[in-house]
């Protein structure tokens, strides 16, 4: 096999890169969310509460079919392809911010070889546990990679669509190439208040 790093896909990371990537995430932002929880020393109780609160987001959350359209589709987008979204009364200047990465993110969240439906509920659990703990931007990396059974990348398509309808996100945007370019989405998120906490 040839070890010349010129001859890379475009579209995918280097693995160095990405384990890289994955310990920064690990030692910025991750462990800070679950050390939130009630007790972040026992990882057994946390997936637990993690899966009764994914169990009950599923069974109540009437987004968490959200990006489907009324075909079970979602619009296709390119590997490479920037993703951007705001909300309309969104400052120019908040969103430029995001989109040049000078707005810190405080947590991350993996997404690499997740299926679809795992891939949504991790998403829907670390957005939640990112607004109670009042991070105001997160890191989401959903990869590039093409799906074992369509001919675009599924996990970004469907990211791409389910940000867009999640109510807490004020804006998303692909990640400058340092933090993973378009194979990454930097999330704005709505701050918790106290006159929204029973939403």
């Amino acid at each position: 096999m040839s070890q010349h790093s010129s001859h890379h896909h475009p579209d995918h990371l280097d693995p160095e890169d990405v384990s890289a990537f994955r310990n920064a995430l690990s030692e910025a932002g991750v462990r800070r969310i679950e050390s939130n929880q009630a007790d972040p020393g026992r990882p057994k109780t946390r997936d637990q509460s993690s899966q009764r609160r994914r169990e009950a987001a599923a069974s109540h959350d009437p987004t968490h079919q959200m990006g489907r359209s009324s075909d079970g589709r979602v619009t296709p987008v390119r590997p490479s392809e920037v993703l951007e979204f705001a909300v309309p009364d969104l400052p120019y200047r908040t969103r430029s911010q995001l989109k040049r990465g000078q707005i810190t993110w405080e947590a991350g969240l993996d997404l690499h070889n997740y299926t679809l439906d795992q891939a949504r509920a991790e998403l829907e659990s670390f957005l939640n546990d990112a607004r109670a703990a009042k991070a105001r931007c997160v890191i989401v990396v959903h990869g590039k990679a093409w799906g074992s059974t369509a001919d675009y990348p599924v996990i970004k398509s469907h990211v791409n669509a389910w940000l867009r309808e999640w109510p807490s996100v004020l804006a998303f945007c692909s990640a400058i190439e340092a933090d993973g370019g378009a194979g990454a989405v930097y999330v704005l998120l709505k701050r918790k208040h106290a006159a929204d906490a029973n939403r």
